[in-house]
């Protein structure tokens, strides 16, 4: 099986290579490996490394806070941060908190050997998920521990099936398991794994810490003014389009602010067009005039979002219609209702929110004006689900102290 696992890696990236000839995103990855290699020869010799693995942007929000955590106690060790998408690396690769930023070679043998040979890592960390079999293999046989981090679990994945069995005996030689809730705990002890705990979820740490930055944005203050804020967070087109018919209905009390996912050429004019009726203006294209008479703003930039939150009276996260429910507690902690499309099932804040009644899921642009307007109506209701939403953050808060206190008391995990 691992020969069958190795040669589909090999296919993936053959695949890539291919799609590189017609995709922008498809050339960065290829690209970005190049020479890698070198790059990390050069940064990583004679340090002494601490190695952590992120997916994308949002797992690397998801591990800063322990990174931050770790660099206070370990100063003269060295941070490296891995992507796999370029959606990360590429926003994140200048970040001035994280000393080596680079992208991880594809799971072969040959490619995993190299980079432990080169990085020489003391002590490894996989952010949510992302489980590559040849790189945990090396970690296990060069006796460096290796740990997963607000790991989530389902019964539905392929460890936890039969035919996965092989994999998942490759899970028991992780460290520890550092989960997310009891059905992941569970999970694993299943598959008899024992080296876990339930920690919770490091992105309430990570949210937390951005909100208590109290960072304000002048553009925000000018576009805000005497009104109400509607911020959409990482939309796609089925929440813009339901949002242009919302709003027809509450811009008497709102302005909006539109945080695209994407925010190419292409799709700014889409929303455009959506709002053709509004008076629009682009964070490219701003002036603070434009923005005091404007009541449509376009994000089309970046790495703001979770500031702009901050303003917002209301918040709508993007792609539950479709892609995937992007992150809620980014608004959540705020303390503001949080509304989003029918698809959030698989991400355990949002059942629970949407449960206790500080989030709310809608099918319909009618379903989400009657819950606008009865919020105007009854200001009780709104003040409750922003409690609600408050206290929800607050009571989650923590997993990074947990976490590094394990850390501490496991001997040999990082050398003094």
């Amino acid at each position: 099986m691992r020969l069958l696992y190795t040669f589909f890696i090999h296919c993936y990236s053959w695949a890539v290579a291919l799609a590189a000839l017609f995709d922008d995103k498809a050339k960065l990855w290829k690209n970005g490996r190049k020479n890698v290699f070198q790059f990390l020869s050069q940064q990583c010799e004679n340090k002494q490394i601490i190695w952590f693995h992120c997916a994308s942007l949002g797992e690397f929000e998801q591990g800063k806070p322990l990174i931050q955590k770790l660099k206070s106690q370990y100063p003269t060790h060295t941070f490296l941060v891995t992507f796999f998408s370029p959606s990360g690396y590429e926003v994140k690769k200048n970040d001035p908190d994280i000393d080596i930023i680079a992208y991880l070679p594809s799971d072969t043998l040959c490619h995993a050997k190299r980079f432990i040979q080169v990085v020489k890592p003391e002590v490894a960390f996989f952010v949510k998920y992302e489980y590559w079999y040849n790189y945990m293999e090396q970690l296990y046989r060069k006796s460096i521990p290796f740990y997963y981090i607000s790991a989530i679990y389902r019964p539905s994945q392929y460890f936890f099936k039969p035919h996965g069995s092989w994999f998942a005996r490759q899970l028991c030689k992780c460290s520890y398991f550092f989960v997310q809730n009891q059905t992941s705990f569970d999970l694993l002890h299943s598959i008899k794994i024992n080296q876990v705990m339930i920690t919770g979820d490091t992105r309430f740490d990570r949210v937390a810490a951005i909100a208590a930055q109290n960072q304000s944005l002048d553009f925000m203050e000018s576009f805000k003014g005497n009104s109400k804020i509607l911020v959409a967070g990482s939309s796609w087109q089925p929440d813009e389009q339901l949002l242009a018919t919302v709003f027809t209905h509450v811009k008497s009390q709102y302005k909006l602010v539109i945080a695209p996912h994407l925010i190419d050429k292409e799709h700014i004019n889409r929303i455009k067009t959506l709002f053709y009726n509004e008076k629009v203006v682009c964070y490219s294209e701003r002036s603070e005039k434009q923005l005091a008479d404007c009541n449509v703003l376009i994000i089309d930039s970046i790495g703001i979002l979770s500031k702009i939150y901050r303003y917002a009276h209301i918040a709508y996260i993007g792609g539950a219609f479709a892609t995937g429910l992007h992150n809620t507690l980014e608004a959540a902690v705020y303390g503001i209702p949080v509304f989003f499309g029918p698809k959030y099932q698989k991400f355990s804040e949002a059942v629970a929110l949407v449960e206790q009644k500080g989030a709310f899921s809608i099918t319909s642009p009618q379903e989400m004006t009657d819950r606008l307007m009865q919020f105007e109506r009854n200001p009780a209701s709104y003040q409750a689900a922003c409690d609600i939403c408050k206290s929800f953050v607050n009571s989650n808060l923590g997993a990074v102290e947990k976490i590094y206190t394990v850390i501490r008391l496991t001997r040999g995990l990082i050398a003094e």
